[in-house]
């Protein structure tokens, strides 16, 4: 075999790839809106060869949708969608949290003092009022909680939940939960991960996700519910 060449830096599609899912997440292309090639091409001052790329690959993370002869549509998200986002979220954290819990003291005080910055992080947000960093904080916080478990593929699974999380918040979530309610909440799950209790954390976790679709997609929680 011949020897690999090095890669020194991402991909223009990977680039480009990066900047339109920022802007899905924040609400910049809405729901069922369509992207075109050539107004983006020339916003991103790329070629269209690379965009399409781009976009492609945001097909394949389901949060891009194409439709033949039509073109490329941001996905449009229903109150069951929002529901099996954090079922899934749900599964992924939780699992992460198992890790942690059952890794040596040290990883497990790692975690914690990851989680107390993106906790700070949180509380500045809100003492801020600042809505935006509100959002980015609490994705920050699942985040860390996924990345302290040390699974690749756990890692990978919740980046893609948490930009479809962001989805149904700009989508569907009319006014923002009190900033200061989720700090409490999300206090409440750093304390779990101190307390080294498997299932306290679990029931913590679960808990958060169904509050979450409560406040997004009441009836989808309803009919959780009844189900």
């Amino acid at each position: 075999m011949d020897e690999l060449v090095r890669v020194g830096r991402r991909s223009t599609a990977a680039l480009v790839a990066d900047q339109l899912r920022v802007a899905i997440m924040r609400g910049e292309f809405r729901p069922g809106g369509q992207l075109g090639e050539v107004e983006l091409a020339g916003q991103l001052g790329v070629s269209r060869g690379p965009l399409r790329e781009a976009m492609q690959r945001l097909v394949a993370e389901g949060l891009l949708r194409s439709e033949r002869h039509r073109g490329i549509f941001v996905r449009d998200l229903d109150a069951e969608q929002v529901r099996d986002v954090y079922v899934a979220r749900l599964a992924v954290e939780q699992a992460a949290g198992r890790l942690i819990l059952s890794a040596a003291p040290e990883v497990q005080a790692a975690a914690a003092e990851m989680l107390a910055g993106a906790l700070a992080a949180m509380v500045a947000a809100a003492r801020a009022k600042d809505a935006v960093a509100m959002a980015d904080a609490d994705q920050a916080f699942h985040a860390t909680l996924v990345a302290a478990s040390g699974s690749p593929r756990l890692r990978r699974m919740a980046d893609g939940l948490l930009v479809e999380t962001r989805m149904c918040l700009t989508a569907l979530q009319e006014t923002a939960p009190p900033a200061d309610e989720l700090v409490v909440e999300h206090r409440a799950l750093l304390d779990a991960v101190r307390s080294g209790d498997q299932a306290l954390l679990a029931a913590r976790l679960e808990s958060h996700m169904a509050g979450a679709v409560q406040r997004i997609a009441p009836e989808a929680a309803a009919a959780s519910a009844t189900g």
